[in-house]
């Protein structure tokens, strides 16, 4: 009875760290490094808010994180560039895009100084945080699980990117 009494409060208490998580709170924990940081695109956070809806704001400018396969960009399977919903500017090749598994869109390689990255220790967790190059943005998270060739899995919420399908015009 005892050892059942402490599954289910660890199981509550690792459940309502997850859903505190994924709602954005306690995720304002950015990094030093990217704190200082300047970035090309800067806006108040008055002109963000205006800029972007809800779920963008908090996790591009507060890092938070979108419940697994709610973003349509997840099953995205176009060939086309996704880009930084803050500031445009395109971040992966449709080409690198992989199915994870994991219910967020995953890429093994993003585009060429598209992309920095920060050390997160939110929660106590050692992770590389992803953020637009240009607009500081945070999109999510490497990890070192992915496929050939470069064994890297960014793995990004998708609301805070949008698609541009490559033109067809082709003769």
């Amino acid at each position: 009875m005892f050892d059942r009494r402490i599954l289910i409060a660890s199981t509550a208490a690792f459940g309502a760290l997850a859903a505190f998580r994924w709602l954005g709170f306690g995720s304002a924990n950015a990094s030093p490094d990217k704190a200082a940081q300047k970035f090309e695109v800067e806006k108040s956070d008055a002109e963000w808010k205006k800029q972007l809806t809800a779920e963008q704001y908090s996790i591009l400018r507060k890092e938070g994180t979108e419940r697994p396969n709610a973003s349509p960009l997840n099953k995205e399977k176009r060939k086309g560039i996704f880009a930084c919903a803050g500031c445009d500017l395109p971040l992966f090749a449709s080409e690198t895009k992989f199915e994870s598994g994991t219910g967020w869109p995953s890429f093994y390689q993003p585009l060429e100084n598209a992309v920095g990255e920060s050390k997160d220790s939110t929660f106590g967790m050692a992770r590389t945080e992803v953020h637009c190059r240009r607009c500081g943005g945070h999109l999510g998270h490497v990890f070192e699980d992915g496929p050939k060739p470069t064994g890297l899995r960014y793995c990004m919420n998708g609301f805070a990117m949008t698609f541009k399908p490559a033109s067809s015009s082709a003769s």
